[in-house]
């Protein structure tokens, strides 16, 4: 890679800047083409990543765990009953525990803080796999997937339609760092965090990306991908029946494709709920 970037934590989209993404979409398609054909590519041998766990996730888990056994390293899972973080040791505490046993530590949270904390006292990098206030991975893997499809980033249109959550920030973030139109449709009483939105304006004025957001679910002329999400997440399930009825109008169906006026990508962050989001 062009750019060093050992010990490097990644808990934002924020902590990285345009040379460094395109430095790691540029390592992953090498690494995609060494998986196909069999080539050897362990960059981290003999390396430990301990995988924090308070929400359960099967793509995460997977996903962490098989590429750290192709980089030649090994994945430790750490569940909620593990180390209960935060209860029955402090965050900072169990971060200085790890950073002495293992290279690095990918965390999947509840509080944002945790993974913030995580990343303050370990001494190793420290990535952020989920936290209710972001999910930098999940928008760097995305809008890699975009480039791949779509051959291009700067000037592609992404409408994300849903509830104004953690993927919608990371993905907004990420899309005005990187030069690529944005809207976020969202429910009135659910839009994105005005901290992400003033972050992302100051990107946005730098890259030139268009960002846009609106409370009408066909407001998606001219989209090259939509994207939508879950309509409760992981400690909303006694929302999930008030959600259910408030979203209803923001499904993803043929109905709100057709006013795309086009063939547009269809993504979602996954799991999903078929017949409703």
């Amino acid at each position: 890679m062009a750019v060093s970037m050992k010990r490097r934590n990644f808990v934002s989209v924020t902590d990285f800047t345009v040379e460094e993404i395109w430095n790691v979409w540029e390592l992953a398609a090498q690494l995609k083409t060494k998986v196909k054909s069999g080539e050897p590519h362990r960059l981290l041998e003999g390396k430990q990543l301990a995988m924090i766990f308070q929400k359960p996730s099967l793509r995460t888990q997977v996903s962490f765990e098989t590429g750290m056994t192709q980089l030649g390293g090994h994945a430790l899972y750490l569940g909620p009953d593990h180390i209960s973080l935060g209860k029955r040791e402090s965050v900072p505490d169990v971060a200085r525990v790890l950073g002495r046993m293992v290279d690095g530590v990918m965390a999947r949270v509840f509080a944002h803080d945790d993974v913030v904390q995580l990343a303050r006292y370990a001494g190793v990098p420290v990535i952020n796999g989920l936290s209710d206030d972001e999910h930098p991975c999940q928008a760097l893997t995305d809008l890699f997937t975009i480039y791949e499809k779509k051959r291009r980033i700067e000037g592609v249109n992404l409408t994300y339609i849903g509830d104004g959550n953690n993927v919608a920030a990371s993905l907004l973030l990420a899309a005005t760092k990187m030069g690529m139109n944005i809207t976020i449709i969202s429910p009135d009483g659910y839009e994105i965090k005005s901290q992400y939105v003033q972050r992302a304006k100051i990107d946005a004025a730098k890259s030139g990306a268009r960002m846009q957001f609106s409370n009408d679910p066909y407001d998606v002329a001219g989209s090259d991908v939509i994207y939508t999400d879950t309509w409760a997440s992981m400690g909303q399930e006694a929302e999930a029946e008030k959600r259910a009825r408030i979203f209803k109008s923001y499904q993803v169906n043929d109905a709100l494709l057709k006013q795309t006026d086009g063939s547009p990508l269809v993504m979602h962050c996954l799991p999903a709920h078929r017949g409703q989001e």
